[in-house]
């Protein structure tokens, strides 16, 4: 009797009353599959969601009134509000997808699913009933957005309707499930003062970053996995002018201009016989065509990058893109290897002076210890000497420890070094304090 009643109680603590996981899946499973047959699927595109919600509440006490199922008043609300995310959003994902404070969203297959919460990662109690019940969510992704992902194309690059980018891969590359990678898009576009707020660079960098874009002067931004690369591109690009016309190009649509004048432009994979693909360089080559202001690149990867610096070389300044890089000189390096996968045949001495007359600066983001974004360094491209091409370092981030609190300790602080780019400044009436790039002056974080 005593195991019983301790058996009754963690079940209690699980929140499920007299159920156990398996027994609880198993009934929603239920009802998710009658309700299903009870409801007409072709309204869910054209009912309010409210509506939809209101009647998926009725139908399920219809349907549990029929389930010989003892649950108490928070376990029934609780049972519908999953039923709901279910047929309405993506199942399990739902409570996670609603939490700001969560970054990053990673399913190593169905009952082990990890977060990355103010830059940790941390694993949650959400699981999928099976493989099948992931698989399904991750087709609904794919279909929301006109993709698809089966056995013929095991690989998935999507976004979710806010903008979210989704990466999802399915056996047989998958040897232990499907998995499924969710980078969240922040619910509030960050803006600099934020930046400047969360210490990832200071308001004098941030100045001279909104000079440089109102320069016109071409952007590479450098820097690994979750860095911080899209979150700075989106805030440089609020320093755009309203009156420009902007043509965005990305593989899965993420940046989010607040402009009026922009024209957003995303690649498409082929279809299942294997046809109509369009990739980034087709859209690059296309948008030189559509009288642009300037062009943003989500992220350089291939054979794209030729003709970006080709539509840098040709007059379409102030450009703005990033790249996968641990450092500026690593960058330059690897828009090397891209242009090399074009099959044009360039020496290297040009290509290296034709990158270098093409780009004017290179900023590095890095994602620390702590789970904070910095940016790095702020280098301008110096033309080329024997064949290398010149950087020159304008400010800096310089770790010095760490705080008790486990925060990473350390400066911004200038090198010295006034950029030529400068000015090009007086040209277009951009005023900057005469001490900006003085090495003594430091900032403690």
């Amino acid at each position: 009797m005593e195991m019983m009643d301790t058996d009754t109680n963690a079940k209690h603590e699980n929140g499920w009353g007299y159920l156990s996981k398996n027994e609880y899946q198993e009934l929603k499973g239920r009802i998710h599959d009658k309700l299903l047959d009870m409801m007409d699927l072709s309204m869910l595109d054209s009912v309010d969601n409210s509506v939809l919600k209101r009647e998926i509440r009725v139908l399920v006490d219809r349907i549990l009134a029929t389930e010989s199922v003892p649950l108490n008043l928070s376990e029934k609300k609780k049972l519908i509000k999953e039923v709901q995310d279910e047929v309405l959003g993506l199942g399990p994902l739902e409570p996670l997808l609603e939490d700001p404070a969560i970054s990053d969203i990673l399913v190593n297959g169905y009952n082990h699913v990890y977060v990355e919460r103010l830059g940790k990662l941390e694993p949650t109690e959400i699981r999928f009933k099976n493989d099948d019940h992931l698989s399904r969510i991750i087709d609904k992704i794919a279909s929301n957005v006109g993709r698809r992902i089966d056995e013929s194309a095991p690989m998935l690059d999507a976004r979710l309707l806010d903008g979210s980018r989704v990466n999802a891969i399915i056996p047989p590359l998958a040897l232990d499930g499907p998995s499924l990678s969710i980078r969240r898009f922040a619910v509030e576009r960050l803006k600099l003062s934020t930046l400047v707020l969360l210490k990832a660079l200071t308001q004098e960098v941030g100045e001279l970053l909104k000079g440089i874009v109102k320069a016109r002067l071409n952007v590479l931004i450098s820097g690994g996995t979750g860095s911080g690369k899209t979150t700075l591109l989106n805030v440089m690009s609020d320093f755009i002018p309203e009156i420009e016309r902007i043509v965005t190009i990305e593989d899965a649509a993420e940046l989010l201009l607040q402009h009026e004048h922009v024209v957003r432009l995303e690649t498409r994979p082929p279809n299942i016989e294997g046809k109509g693909a369009i990739v980034q360089r087709d859209l690059v080559i296309n948008c030189l065509r559509m009288r642009p202001d300037r062009i943003v690149v989500g992220e350089v990867r291939g054979p794209e990058a030729f003709d970006m610096l080709q539509a840098m070389n040709t007059g379409h300044d102030g450009c703005l893109t990033t790249i996968h890089a641990n450092s500026a000189r690593d960058a330059l390096s690897r828009i090397e290897t891209m242009v090399s996968m074009t099959g044009v045949d360039i020496p290297i001495k040009n290509l290296r002076y034709y990158i270098s007359s093409a780009l004017d600066v290179v900023i590095q983001t890095a994602r620390l210890i702590d789970g904070s974004r910095k940016v790095m360094s702020i280098q301008e491209i110096a033309g080329i000497e024997d064949d290398v091409i010149g950087l020159q370092e304008i400010f800096r981030f310089e770790q010095t420890g760490l705080h008790e609190d486990g925060k990473i300790k350390g400066k911004f602080r200038a090198t010295g070094i006034r950029p030529r780019f400068v000015e090009r400044f007086k040209v277009y009436d951009i005023s900057i304090p005469s001490d900006m790039f003085d090495p003594d002056k430091v900032y403690e974080v």
